[in-house]
């Protein structure tokens, strides 16, 4: 029996995102066409300033409306999420019994529905790594048109600086084939730490509660991920955060190292899209930090100072070899403190 009914979690996201901004039939097949030529040529200056290989030969760009991003997204969680948890209920599940009978894999799909109908609203675009062997670099087009209307920015120069950022995602992933496998690894010792015993679940879902009166209120900083997660799951997620704040960091570090050279109104855009990232009512606020989204936003920042901190250091040549093994990806740790992994790595640079 599945954990999460994914017919379920699709259905709910596309009856409940709203569908987004009106184009007529010429201007949507123009903005498809549009951003599929700057993917284009994002991947030559991506490739110039990084050094890496280019990885625009293989697969085009996918341009998606949002019920699109959400299909793409439950085939890709399904593809990823669903072994991993066939081998803990498989191990556990005489504990997995009584959680499945009160919550159930239809109610869990609904909740995972709606955080879906929620992040299809905001994502701009992705490197879709799970439901493939390459991954795929999906653009979300109404999210994008959305944004550039709301923020007054010139048009090409801010699906441009959009197109960088994500090529450089799809650029990171083809320099280190071994990065899919890894991720797949560190999600499964994420979810093998965790402690599906009903009595131990239910005392840190109540730990949960007190903590998400504080976070909704603005008095905590911890996500909902973090506030039910075991102790074990902690150390896993240090290295998650690691991995993560490197690849969101690094992708910013390009897309601004990139910008001042090819979009003219970079700093317009950076600075405007900076506000609306941190704007919203207060009940935005309180979802984005349940969901750790605010988390995200700290990510990309330590990532770019770890990131630049270290090419100051050995230049872009020496940062390139983090690239080269998961022995050399920084953890949560180093990248708050970079002369740490400049230490550690040494020998390989």
């Amino acid at each position: 029996m599945r954990l999460v009914d994914w017919s379920v979690a699709t259905a709910t996201a596309t009856r409940l995102v709203p569908p987004g901004p009106r184009l007529d039939l010429a201007d949507a097949i123009a903005t498809v066409d549009d951003l599929r030529g700057l993917a284009a040529e994002a991947d030559g200056h991506v490739a110039g300033y990084t050094g890496l290989p280019s990885a625009g030969d293989g697969e085009p760009v996918t341009v998606v409306d949002r019920p699109g991003w959400i299909r793409s997204n439950v085939a890709g969680f399904a593809d990823l999420v669903d072994p991993l948890l066939d081998q803990v209920v498989a191990s556990r599940a005489r504990a997995l019994g009584p959680v499945m009978t009160a919550v159930g894999s239809r109610a869990t799909g609904a909740e995972v529905g709606v955080l879906l109908a929620y992040l299809a609203t905001r994502v701009l675009g992705q490197f879709e790594l799970f439901g493939g062997e390459e991954g795929r670099l999906t653009l979300v087009a109404p999210n994008i048109v959305v944004a550039e209307r709301a923020l007054d920015v010139d048009t090409r120069d801010f699906r441009l600086w959009v197109c960088l950022h994500e090529v450089t995602h799809r650029t990171q992933f083809a320099a280190a084939p071994w990065l899919h496998g890894h991720v797949r690894a560190l999600l499964a010792d994420y979810l093998g730490a965790g402690d599906l015993d009903p009595a131990a679940v239910i005392a840190r879902l109540r730990g949960a509660l007190r903590g998400l009166v504080d976070t909704a209120s603005g008095q905590g900083e911890l996500s909902l991920l973090e506030l039910v997660q075991t102790p074990a799951q902690r150390d896993v997620l240090d290295r998650i955060t690691g991995l993560m704040s490197l690849l969101e960091g690094h992708a910013d570090v390009v897309m601004d190292g990139v910008g001042p050279v090819v979009v003219p109104s970079v700093g317009r855009i950076r600075q405007r899209f900076e506000a609306r990232r941190t704007a919203g009512g207060p009940l935005d606020r309180a979802v984005r930090r349940l969901l750790g989204l605010d988390l995200k936003l700290k990510q990309y920042a330590e990532g770019a100072t770890f990131v630049r901190a270290v090419v100051d250091e050995i230049g872009m040549t020496g940062f390139n070899q983090v690239w080269r093994e998961p022995d050399l990806l920084p953890t949560g740790q180093e990248i708050r403190d970079p002369q740490a992994w400049l230490a550690r790595t040494a020998p390989a640079a």
